[in-house]
């Protein structure tokens, strides 16, 4: 029996350059294992119903992108859980596509989108646009932010939601490179640095695995769920698609980085609380 104060979190790593089937199918896979876990909460990665493989991505018909996305609101409705999940797709008449990342509540209903806003490689700036909002909102009463990978490289992305409330952090990622690179970025250990430090929240990670169509690029793995501390609660490797889940007692994510630096040097105060204003005033929006 979980505490009123617990949150427990599972995070799906899977492939990143797989038929919308196929990511489809391991999806529900992985909201079952969540399931029999006992998770209020499953975390998958940066695009995971789509694909991040952009060769394939901008193929894809609309109507593809919602029934996969219909089907993975219907599994959350029948193991009554939330589900963050993430797709590539336009929206509206705009030429260029949404890095979209979609809270999923136990119902079933989409109750929260947020758009990816620091594009990553070479083929997201050309094809992908940047979205004009910070993420608040919450999973089963707590305050929560998200970030789509490259945007972890931009604290403020996360601090000022932080500041806003939020206790916990989820990051979709893809963190693809080329074979050379990729080894490099993990021996350098700069693959995804954990928030807690410089803010004192949760961080959940969830990343891809595997190599592209072509063979030339792969993604780092290293799924994790990390403790405000920065400590792991649990990691995955670098290679597998897996389900990790912990338990997070949530009165750790005391946010006191971030509420101090709201509150210090005294003469950026003010511009603090107007930029926390302005998070809560946009929160809401639907990308588009």
């Amino acid at each position: 029996m979980k505490g009123a104060n617990v949150l427990q979190v599972s995070v799906s790593q899977q492939h990143w350059a797989q038929s919308v089937e196929r990511n489809v199918r391991r999806t529900l896979e992985h909201i079952e294992v969540a399931a029999a876990e006992g998770s209020d909460v499953i975390l998958f990665p940066e695009a995971n119903l789509t694909g991040y493989d952009f060769p394939y991505v901008v193929g894809l018909e609309p109507a593809e992108v919602e029934r996969a996305l219909a089907q993975v609101r219907e599994a959350a409705r029948t193991a009554g859980l939330y589900v963050i999940c993430g797709t590539i797709q336009r929206r509206g008449t705009q030429e260029k596509l949404l890095n979209l990342a979609h809270v999923i509540d136990p119902g079933g209903e989409i109750a929260y989108e947020y758009a990816k806003i620091q594009m990553a490689g070479q083929d997201e700036r050309k094809h992908c646009r940047p979205g004009n909002k910070l993420a608040l909102f919450e999973v089963k009463g707590f305050p929560a932010t998200m970030v789509i990978c490259r945007d972890g490289r931009h604290p403020e992305l996360y601090r000022l939601p932080a500041m806003a409330g939020a206790q916990i952090l989820f990051q979709l990622s893809s963190s693809t490179e080329t074979i050379e690179a990729l080894w490099w970025k993990r021996a350098a250990g700069r693959a995804t640095q954990p928030a807690g430090p410089n803010a004192s929240i949760f961080h959940c990670c969830a990343n891809t695995v595997g190599q592209d169509h072509g063979g030339k690029q792969s993604s780092s793995g290293g799924s994790f769920i990390k403790h405000p501390t920065g400590l792991s609660l649990a990691e995955a490797d670098w290679n597998s698609e897996c389900v990790i889940t912990a338990r997070l007692d949530m009165e750790a994510a005391d946010r006191r980085y971030a509420r101090a630096s709201a509150e210090q040097p005294e003469f950026l105060r003010p511009y603090h609380e107007k930029m926390i204003e302005d998070v809560r005033a946009r929160k809401d929006e639907r990308p588009e």
